[in-house]
C-alpha cells in the first residue's frame, strides 16, 4: 500500500513522534512511502507536484492557510489532486484536524475543521477522511489506523471523525490518579506521584478523548503518570489558555467531567470532601 505524506504549517512533531512507533521496520516493510518528509522514498517533492504518482492513502500533516504553496504548488490544489485519487486520507495531528496551534487568522484551518467549526472548502473529500488528532500523535494510533484500512477492516468514527477504537473514551480512563479525583485530593507539585491535578493544576483528562492512559507512550508512560496534567491535546479547542490553571466559579471548576451535570458533581464533591482518609493524608506530607 502507498503512502503520501505531506506537511503544511507544521513543527514536523508527528513525523519525529511516528519515528518512535516499536515496529516502524515491519511496518515499513508493509507499506511504501511515494513521499515522506524525512524517510528516503522513490519521489521528490517536486515529482509529487509535478505529476500524479499512484497511491492509496494521502497523510495530511500541519494547519493550511490561503496560499500556502508547496515546491511552487498551492497546497489546497494538491490536497484536491491527490485526495480525489486516494482510498483515504488521515489527518495526522491536531494542527491538521482543527487548526492547533498555528490557528490564529481566519485564512488557516484544518482539513475540515476550524476548531469545533466545521467548514465546506474540502467537503467532496469529507467522507474519506479519518481524522487523528494529538500534538503529537500517538505512533500506534496511526499505525493500527493504518493497517485496519490495509486490511478492509471497518472504522467507526466519532463526530469529529476521530476513530473511536482510540477517542471514545477519555484521558481520565486509565489515569492513575482516579481515587484522588474521586475525593478531591489535589496537593500536586509537578513529577509528584500523588494527587489529581484536575482541581488546581489544569489537567483536561476528564474531559479529552484519547487513549493516553490505555495506550502508554513507549509502552511505559503519559502526562498524568509522570506527574503533568494532560493538555488536552486531541481536542478541537487545542490549545487552551492558562494551561496549569483549573478556571472556577465560586470554588466549582468552570469545565465539568464529560457527561456529570452541575448538580450530580455538587452532589458528589460534598460527599467527596466529608470523607477524611487517613492514608491519603500520611502519602501528601
Amino acid at each position: 500500500m502507498k503512502l503520501l505524506w505531506l506537511s503544511a504549517l507544521s513543527c514536523n512533531g508527528n513525523v519525529h513522534s511516528f519515528f518512535n512507533y516499536e515496529k516502524i521496520d515491519s511496518f515499513l516493510k508493509s507499506f511504501t512511502f511515494i513521499y515522506h518528509p524525512a524517510i528516503e522514498s522513490d519521489y521528490t517533492l517536486q515529482d509529487i507536484v509535478k505529476k500524479d504518482i499512484p497511491c492509496d492513502i494521502l497523510l495530511l500533516e500541519g494547519t493550511l492557510q490561503e496560499g500556502l504553496q508547496k515546491a511552487g504548488v498551492d497546497i489546497e490544489d494538491l490536497i484536491f489532486r491527490y485526495g480525489n485519487k486516494v482510498k483515504k486520507i488521515i489527518t495526522v495531528g491536531t494542527c491538521a484536524s482543527f487548526g492547533g496551534i498555528f490557528l490564529d487568522s481566519e485564512e488557516k484551518y484544518g482539513l475540515h475543521y476550524r476548531k469545533k467549526e466545521p467548514h465546506d472548502k474540502f467537503i467532496s473529500l469529507k467522507e474519506k477522511t479519518i481524522n487523528i488528532p494529538g500534538c503529537p500523535i500517538h505512533p500506534q494510533t496511526l499505525a493500527s489506523i493504518l493497517y485496519s484500512i490495509k486490511k478492509e477492516f471497518e472504522i467507526p468514527l466519532d463526530p469529529y471523525q476521530r476513530p473511536k477504537e482510540f477517542f471514545a473514551f477519555t484521558t481520565h480512563n486509565g489515569c492513575l490518579r482516579n481515587e484522588y479525583f474521586e475525593y478531591k485530593v489535589d496537593n500536586h507539585q509537578f513529577g509528584n506521584i500523588e494527587g489529581c491535578m484536575f482541581y488546581e493544576h489544569g489537567c483536561q483528562g476528564p474531559f479529552t478523548n484519547s487513549s493516553c492512559n490505555k495506550i502508554l507512550w513507549n509502552e511505559v508512560s503519559s502526562k498524568t503518570r509522570s506527574g503533568h496534567p494532560c493538555l488536552g491535546c486531541t481536542e478541537p479547542t487545542f490549545p487552551k489558555y492558562n494551561f496549569f490553571e483549573t478556571k472556577k466559579h465560586m470554588g466549582i471548576p468552570a469545565h465539568l467531567p464529560l457527561g456529570v451535570p452541575k448538580r450530580a458533581y455538587l452532589s458528589l464533591a460534598g460527599v467527596a470532601k466529608t470523607f477524611k482518609i487517613e492514608r491519603f493524608e500520611k502519602k501528601l506530607i
